[in-house]
């Protein structure tokens, strides 16, 4: 198995190094990332549930993908890749914006990431990898919101920043 890198960034996302992702995480230093949000024709989201064996955060539940970009690969491409690798299917995606956030696991590691945030859209059922995804829903985004306010700890410690930018960026914008 390869060892699996991140793109250290400044807070302007300029490129200043690379790192072994468990290093960066570690190290809590900042570096490149990307969520991925999918929304239905009933401007559901879906969401993803960790697979139960992922060494942090297991089988809470989240985006549809988020991940960490490649050397020499774009925010969008790296996007559609972690999609098909964690969902199964493709579909386009438009960046909305990007955000700085740092969050800190109960196993020691920290996410400190400048997060590119996607908006893709798609009707049908994902093709699950059950190495990365335990199960998988479609959840309004209303009830997103509400859930997250009554059952916080069922939910990501990145999800929860990641999706209050994310609403929050849906009343300023019209989709």
């Amino acid at each position: 198995m390869t060892q699996e890198n991140v793109i250290l960034v400044n807070t302007k996302d300029e490129q200043i190094g690379i790192m072994p992702k468990l290093e960066a995480h570690e190290k809590g230093v900042l570096h490149r990332a990307f969520s991925v949000f999918i929304l239905n024709k009933n401007n559901e989201i879906m969401l993803q549930q960790r697979a139960h064996h992922k060494y942090h955060s297991p089988l809470l539940w989240t985006n549809t993908c988020c991940s960490h970009q490649r050397e020499n690969e774009t925010n969008i491409q790296a996007g559609k890749r972690r999609l098909y690798e964690e969902m199964g299917f493709r579909a386009d995606l438009k960046e909305l914006f990007h955000f700085i956030y740092k969050a800190p696991f109960d196993n020691g590691l920290t996410e400190h990431e400048l997060d590119h945030v996607m908006l893709g859209y798609y009707d049908e059922e994902p093709v699950i990898n059950p190495d990365e995804v335990e199960a998988w829903k479609w959840m309004g985004i209303e009830s997103v919101q509400e859930d997250i306010q009554k059952n916080p700890e069922q939910y990501t410690v990145w999800f929860k920043i990641i999706f209050d930018q994310f609403y929050h960026y849906l009343e300023d914008h019209k989709l």
